[in-house]
């Protein structure tokens, strides 16, 4: 690492920047200017790193667009005067953020990095102090002048993932995470063994942001026994614009005639009907089962191998680009454009 890195640590809330107060037991968020007073070994990091909080930091599960256009806004005025970044987020939604500023930042060519913990960092069993060090000693990598890993990224319990790849399986494990259709960019032992046939090339290009981020998308998770009437209730929302529905196994629906029915009143209505499976493992493919090949036919589109937090961010990516039609749109959709998609 180079004494010239420039690192900018952003607290978003969540576990990882809590303390526990001696006398009560309570727990609060540390004061970010006496960070290396928690963590001392960032002493011995051969880096700056300047510290940003959130205008009012948040538990994760209040995550939202307004805080996801604060991110951009952070990223995008300091981007030109840092080398990377850390993201210190709660980890119930963290796979979400990470996949939305996956698609939300364009041309990324440093280190994003998102992290968290399990346990506040101020309890001695914590895993915050590990996941913290480790994701700047990432952010900090540098080879032949350029970051080792120009994308954004998440790091949880020695394993460092695509952030449009993560899903969050476990509230009490500390391998919170996993990457279920696509190997790990690193791994942390002894050394930081970096993955480097998995990890995206360095393009020099400028950074866009989208920050006109369209949220007027909804979910269906389909079920035996899904009435028509629970599926017309989030369908028929005056203003969708994308829907997304998690099936059974490689794509696969009821073979029901209003089911097909449905489909059809939401492509005349103009609405990209996304589908994605509910399995945790491979990926939709719509034409392998008569169940599934109706959809197809019904112009839904499949979501492949996609995680459904990189499926719904990704399609609020997409309905904010006002320069592509409708019909570039789902092809985007379809396609791979940030890694989602092997």
């Amino acid at each position: 690492m180079s004494s010239s890195t420039e690192l900018l640590l952003i607290y978003t809330g969540g576990t990882i920047g809590m303390v526990e107060d001696a006398e009560t037991g309570s727990l609060h968020p540390i004061d970010f200017t006496q960070l290396e007073k928690e963590i001392p070994e960032l002493k011995k990091f051969d880096c700056n790193i300047t510290v940003k909080s959130l205008l009012r930091a948040i538990d994760s599960s209040n995550m939202n667009i307004a805080v996801w256009k604060e991110l951009l806004e952070i990223i995008e005025l300091n981007y030109d005067s840092f080398d990377g970044f850390v993201i210190m987020h709660g980890s119930d939604t963290m796979a979400y953020s990470a996949s939305a500023l996956s698609f939300l930042l364009e041309n990324v060519n440093k280190p994003i990095i998102f992290t968290g913990s399990q346990l506040p960092i101020g309890k001695i069993r914590t895993d915050g102090k590990e996941n913290l060090i480790t994701s700047i000693e990432i952010a900090s990598a540098m080879e032949n002048g350029r970051p080792i890993v120009p994308e954004v990224a998440l790091y949880f319990e020695y394993s460092l993932y695509r952030g449009n790849r993560t899903t969050k399986v476990s509230a009490e494990n500390f391998e919170a995470f996993q990457s279920p259709n696509y190997p790990l960019l690193a791994e942390a032992g002894v050394h930081i063994k970096y993955n480097r046939f998995a990890i995206r090339g360095w393009e020099d290009k400028k950074l866009i942001t989208r920050k006109n981020i369209i949220d007027d998308v909804a979910s269906i998770k389909i079920f035996p026994g899904l009435r028509r009437d629970v599926f017309q209730a989030i369908a028929n929302m005056p203003n969708l614009k994308g829907l997304i529905i998690e099936t059974f196994g490689s794509g696969n629906v009821p073979s029901d005639t209003w089911f097909a029915e449905e489909i059809s009143r939401l492509n005349e209505r103009g609405v990209i009907v996304l589908n994605i499976t509910q399995c945790t493992t491979g990926s939709v493919i719509q034409s392998k089962y008569e169940t599934g090949v109706h959809l197809e036919q019904a112009g839904v589109i499949s979501g492949r191998d996609m995680t459904f937090e990189a499926a719904i961010t990704k399609l609020m990516y997409l309905l904010s680009c006002e320069e592509l039609t409708d019909a570039e749109k789902r092809n985007y959709l379809d396609k791979n454009i940030r890694g989602e998609i092997s």
